[in-house]
């Protein structure tokens, strides 16, 4: 992985009002229900908005100011988000941007300021500072030329979170799509059949693992059976073998939690994932044979890309280290984000799980 988010910093957003968090490759969240999980996901859905100059529509859709300001405008004045990135294999060079929004008088908010930086730590000592925009409405930061703005701006443009929950007989990801919808897996798969489509034409073995993947999970499964419609050829869905069987299947006869999966070995196992994957309780209807290959999906990818993912479950815990887990709790009307790299567990380990440990509240973020 060349580049990386190092750093992030959140005051004043929802439930955050002042946190500090240092990412790694891996990074999942645990913690009850109200803990926070999902405000910190919020957090780079809301870095997205910024950049797509959809702060005003967002603000309004999300309740207003008062809403997304830590416990509102009467206690908060301003939202303050700051991102670090480091690149190349020693870290030497870094991009950094900051942005502070303050809420108007009509409850919306306005860009206060935001800036970037870009720095050669072994060269200076200082990074250079480039101003972006002060007081306007939205944000114009794709809109500079600047390579330190340019590249920022690159990195938000991909913070999708990707939630593969509705898995209705409605759902997108069970129609059809269009064949040349290919270009990056939608948040919610809504074009999953066209993505497989294009693995399997331009990047067989990634498809290919997917389908070894599907498997594991699904023994009954043989391999994908996608080509466009013959009536429609801008039109493709999904379809597939059974073993043994040499009708197939379309997505109707996928149960709920064999589609999700699907999904996500799509997401964790194609050629060039986003530089950032973001998962909220990836694990929501999956067996736990599903959770467990689910969590070497999660490591294996890391390596190729950042992950961040919040979830509640103890059999997706179980399966990863410490490392690579994070305590978010409730304390003192706020949510608090903990890194577990660092917590001595070794008198426990030898007789517990993770999951154990967790379940006894010796980690904190109590399910």
């Amino acid at each position: 992985m060349e580049r990386k988010l190092e750093k992030l910093k959140i005051k004043g957003f929802k439930s955050v009002r002042d946190q500090e968090l240092r990412l790694g490759n891996l990074n999942v969240f645990i913690g009850g229900n109200g803990s926070g999980k999902s405000n910190l996901i919020e957090v780079f859905r809301f870095l997205r908005e910024i950049l797509s100059e959809n702060l005003q529509q967002y603000t309004a859709q999300k309740g207003g100011a008062d809403a997304l300001l830590y416990f509102g405008r009467k206690t908060t004045d301003r939202i303050y988000l700051f991102l670090e990135y480091s690149e190349g294999l020693d870290a030497e060079t870094s991009n950094s941007y900051q942005i502070e929004l303050a809420p108007t008088d009509e409850d919306s908010l306005y860009v206060a300021y935001e800036d970037a930086y870009y720095h050669e730590r072994r060269r200076y000592h200082q990074p250079f500072d480039l101003p972006i925009s002060r007081g306007g409405a939205e944000s114009k930061l794709r809109r500079n030329v600047h390579i330190a703005a340019q590249q920022i701006a690159s990195d938000l443009q991909e913070y999708l979170v990707y939630h593969f929950h509705d898995t209705s007989d409605s759902a997108p990801m069970r129609g059809t799509s269009d064949v040349e919808d290919n270009r990056y897996l939608r948040p919610k798969a809504e074009n999953l059949a066209a993505f497989l489509y294009y693995l399997q034409q331009a990047h067989g073995q990634h498809f290919r693992n997917i389908e070894s993947a599907t498997r594991l999970v699904a023994p009954f499964f043989d391999k994908f059976r996608l080509s466009p419609s013959r009536l429609n050829a801008e039109k493709i869905r999904l379809e597939w073998a059974e073993k043994g069987d040499d009708g197939y299947f379309g997505p109707s006869a996928l149960s709920d939690g064999t589609l999700r999966f699907i999904c996500l070995a799509t997401l964790l196992l194609q050629p060039t994932p986003p530089r950032l994957v973001l998962l909220d309780e990836p694990e929501l209807g999956l067996h736990p044979a599903a959770i467990n290959v689910l969590a070497g999906l999660l490591r294996s990818a890391s390596a190729n890309t950042q992950i961040v993912a919040a979830t509640q479950s103890v059999t997706l815990v179980n399966q990863l280290e410490l490392s690579e887990l994070w305590a978010v709790d409730r304390e003192e009307h706020q949510s608090t984000f903990r890194s577990l790299r660092d917590a001595d567990m070794s008198a426990w380990l030898d007789e517990y799980s993770i999951g154990d440990l967790w379940e006894k509240n010796l980690l904190g973020a109590r399910p």
